[in-house]
């Protein structure tokens, strides 16, 4: 199986003309060729941080601060879950995983509330789909063995000293939700010595030195803090420091579209556009232990063709650029998982 065009290559995305040769669902080999082919060929996204199970209830809460939306365990979604039929949560997730693939997502790390069973709905509903899903249980050691580790709410929610020596020893991957509200659960966090850390919205500077000495990976979602009024993180302080990596968060508050997290991250940063292409793509794969993420030999080919005499993207001048401020799901030609 072959793909052609302009594909973005290595680590920089550099755009090369030609082709790219997969074998058994492997890059065997970027062939530079001249190819005729109005193609964008990018790895496809890495989406960092989800609540799916929050798909039950798509915009619910207008309003709503973060700990009536989401705080456990009354806030609304945790009541939402409780007084929904299993059957019916199974379903809902399994719709954004179908939408995420259709929006070009190969894999994504999901905060699995519910306990075993939760983790069990959630892989129930990925059986039957391409996207690969890196689960982290959560509220007991027996839903992080099930799962591939645990995602914990947050320091000020519980000790979580156990659950994360547990993790370590099952070796599996832990991750903590932190600096959401405010900062006073930051460094509590970051003495947990966790795998990588989400939101840190209100990171200050002995945080964020912090971070950078103990190589801690950061998931932002800055769709997501705004909605919840939060604040934003602050992006390219932590890029300083750390990989960063991009998440959509809650499916109640935002559609799990890397598009849209890509050009609102883009365009409140003004980072380079390669380095926000890679916190859609090869750092969240580099932090879940993926073989994704990048289009060079030996990567599983998980890619994305976009069409690039679209309406929408033909002249454009840039072409990471234009796939990370201007692409969207009408652009897509194909999505190879």
């Amino acid at each position: 199986m072959n793909i052609e065009g302009t594909v973005l290559v290595g680590p920089d995305f550099e755009p090369v003309e030609g082709r790219v040769l997969i074998e058994d669902g492997t890059i065997q080999e970027i062939e530079e060729t001249e190819t005729g082919s109005d193609s964008i060929v990018l790895p496809a996204f890495v989406n960092a941080h989800t609540h799916l199970g929050d798909s039950i209830a798509k915009e619910a809460g207008a309003g709503l601060s973060l700990d009536e939306l989401v705080a456990p365990p009354d806030g609304l979604k945790h009541r939402l879950l409780r007084s929904t039929p299993r059957e019916t949560k199974i379903k809902a997730m399994g719709r954004s995983l179908q939408f995420m693939e259709q929006t070009g997502t190969a894999a994504f790390i999901e905060f699995r509330e519910g306990d075993v069973d939760g983790v069990e709905m959630m892989y129930e509903a990925a059986k039957h789909r391409e996207i690969d899903p890196v689960i982290l249980g959560r509220e007991s050691e027996a839903a992080m063995q099930r799962a591939d580790g645990f995602g914990a709410s947050g320091a000020r929610d519980g000790d979580f000293d156990q659950l994360r020596n547990a993790t370590r020893r099952a070796g599996k991957l832990f991750g903590i939700h932190t600096g959401e509200r405010d900062p006073t659960d930051i460094h509590p966090a970051l003495d947990l010595s966790p795998d990588f850390i989400v939101h840190m919205v209100h990171a200050e500077s002995l945080h964020l030195e912090r971070v950078a000495d103990m190589h801690v990976p950061v998931v932002i979602c800055p769709r997501s803090n705004l909605v919840t009024n939060v604040g934003v993180p602050p992006i390219r302080e932590l890029a300083k420091r750390t990989t960063v990596a991009l998440g959509t968060d809650n499916a109640m508050t935002n559609s799990p579209s890397m598009f849209r997290e890509m050009e609102f991250a883009a365009k409140l940063s003004d980072l380079p556009d390669e380095e926000i292409l890679a916190m859609a793509t090869r750092n969240g794969a580099e932090i879940a232990g993926l073989n994704c993420g990048l289009i060079e030999p030996g990567r599983d080919a998980k890619l994305l063709e976009l069409d690039g005499d679209s309406d929408n993207l033909c002249y454009a001048k840039d072409p990471v650029r234009a796939v990370v401020r201007r692409a969207g799901h009408s652009d897509i030609k194909r999505v190879i998982l």
